[in-house]
């Protein structure tokens, strides 16, 4: 709990510092960048968390490994996250900062399963609908689950939309369990 609360105030401060100094498309990119080099390398990222290696050692690192990649101004925020033993927290960090971008850009992440492939006139179409319902931009993944059996299911942050015919025959077995139909 306490890393999220650290990695969502260094995410928080290099947005707040991106946006007053006017490079936030610059350190948004390079954090991309930054963000898909660590997915491709688990060995970089165990060396940014491990305990036995120092904060100049890393600061080192992140140096020699982005120095193409990243601006100055990202640069330092590294060498800052380095000194302050938090470059552990990298890939964390990226995230809350993400997440952070998308909330100030009224953006949100959707995540919907069919049990059959959506057109994509019947996936732009939900697209709109889920927009207009939540009033923000949304940014969907679509997932194909057949154990669906059919109809889509939506989920938003914490909240599921569930229109499936596999959930709709769960209530339909609870009533019928409890008499109720």
């Amino acid at each position: 709990m306490a890393s999220v609360i650290a990695s969502r105030r260094y995410a928080l401060a290099l947005l707040s510092a991106a946006e007053e100094g006017q490079f936030l498309d610059q350190a948004t990119e390079a954090l991309n960048s930054i963000k898909e080099t660590l997915s491709q390398s688990r060995d970089l990222v165990h060396v940014l968390r491990s305990p036995l290696i120092n904060g100049d050692k890393k600061t080192h690192i992140l140096e020699e490994v982005f120095k193409d990649i990243a601006g100055e101004k990202v640069m330092i925020f590294l060498r800052l996250l380095a000194h302050k033993k938090r470059a552990g927290q990298l890939p964390e960090i990226i995230s809350e900062y993400q997440k952070l971008l998308d909330e100030k850009n009224g953006v949100i992440n959707v995540a919907i399963n069919s049990a059959v492939k959506l057109s994509d006139e019947q996936a732009k179409d939900l697209v709109n609908k889920l927009a207009s319902y939540t009033g923000k931009k949304v940014r969907a993944k679509m997932l194909l689950k057949e154990e669906l059996l059919g109809g889509v299911t939506v989920k938003i942050g914490d909240t599921i939309i569930d229109g499936s015919v596999r959930h709709q025959l769960q209530l339909m077995k609870k009533s019928l369990l409890a008499g109720k139909l």
